[in-house]
Parts: structure tokens; C-alpha cells; sequence
């Protein structure tokens, strides 16, 4: 197996130069700051997503992507619920959330708003999520229930599905897991239109 070193021409600092930060010395911005900060036109659409703990996490995840809106649709729970708050860790306060029971309804609103449609979901014609680019948005992505995914009635009305590159012996991640690493691939694929705004 072949041995891989940093090269001492690295421009990476050593080990010995990196101190871990201070919960007080990480910037964040302050909740009050958070409503005149632009958005990333990121929409995440929640349907049938059992766990409290799940949906609290995905609250987070947006919250640090910055999303413009979470809708949480059907069985989905919403706040407030101590299991939610627990994994949001007040997230639940800083995003603009709505609950719609009908995932549909939910869809069609967005469309009529102007939202390109996607699922997050293996399809015969998804896309990766490392394809993804700025002409791709505004966006509202439709995540699924833990087993069966995304309902097939919400997913007749999008436009395209995106799919996470699996490399292992498993097909799919837990949802909450799965809308982190879309919100911020979707940031990744905005940064030319949204240069790094973190804290300013």
C-alpha cells in the first residue's frame, strides 16, 4: 500500500502550530444580527420524516447553511417538542420554518413562487450532488422518510432528482446526515454567487 507524507514544502501549518478554538474565540453571528443576512436560495422540504431527533438536526444543518426556508410536511414534528430542541440547539428559533401537512401543497407553493424542484432521492436520472451548479437555483429540495424516501406523489412533481455518491456497502445515509452534506453542497455550488459571508 502506498505511504502517503506531507511534504515539508506544505502550505499547511504543522500540528504543532494548530491550538483548537475556544467556544468564545469561534465567530457565529448573533440571533439578533441573523434576519439582515442574505439567504442562500436553498429551500428544504421535509416529507414524512419520523424522528423528532432527525428533524431536530435537519433544523440545525440549515441553520448553518443559512437556508431560506424549512418546510416540515405530514408526520413530519414540529416545534415545539423538548426531542426537537435537544439536537437543534435553538436552531428551531433562528430558521424560517412552516408546516404544511400535504408535501404537494408544500411543492406547488414553491413552484408558483418561482423554486426549481428537486428529490432527494436515487432515481433512473439523478444527478450527483458534486454536479451541481449555480444555474440550478433557487432550489427546494424534497428529503424522505428514513425507509421509504421521498413519497412517489411528491416526487411526480419535481423537476430533477439528486443523489449522494455512495462508496460503500450501504445505499443511502440517515436523512439528517443526508441534508447536511446536500445544504452545504448546494452552498458549495452558490459560491460564486455568494462569497463567503460567514459572520459579516
Amino acid at each position: 500500500m502506498r505511504e502517503y507524507r506531507m511534504s515539508d514544502t506544505s502550505p499547511h501549518p504543522s500540528s504543532e502550530s494548530l491550538r483548537k478554538l475556544r467556544h468564545e474565540e469561534i465567530l457565529r453571528t448573533a440571533p439578533e444580527e441573523i434576519s439582515a443576512k442574505r439567504r442562500h436560495p436553498i429551500v428544504i422540504v421535509v416529507d414524512n420524516v419520523r424522528s423528532l431527533y432527525n428533524v431536530g438536526s435537519i433544523f440545525r444543518s440549515c441553520d448553518g447553511a443559512l437556508v431560506e426556508k424549512l418546510y416540515l410536511c405530514g408526520f413530519s414534528p414540529y416545534p415545539p417538542r423538548k426531542e426537537i430542541a435537544k439536537t437543534a440547539l435553538s436552531a428551531d428559533e433562528s430558521v424560517p420554518w412552516e408546516y404544511v401537512y400535504d408535501v404537494c401543497d408544500a411543492i406547488r407553493t414553491l413552484r408558483s413562487e418561482g423554486w426549481r424542484i428537486a428529490a432527494l432521492e436515487h432515481t433512473t436520472g439523478s444527478i450527483s450532488c458534486f454536479e451541481m451548479t449555480t444555474e440550478m437555483f433557487p432550489l427546494a429540495i424534497v428529503v424522505g422518510n428514513e425507509v421509504a424516501g421521498v413519497s412517489d406523489d411528491a416526487l411526480a412533481l419535481c423537476d430533477l432528482a439528486i443523489e449522494i455518491p455512495m462508496f460503500g456497502t450501504k445505499q443511502s445515509l440517515n436523512v439528517a446526515v443526508a441534508t447536511g452534506i446536500i445544504c452545504f453542497e448546494s452552498v458549495r455550488a452558490l459560491s460564486a454567487d455568494f462569497p463567503c459571508q460567514n459572520h459579516k
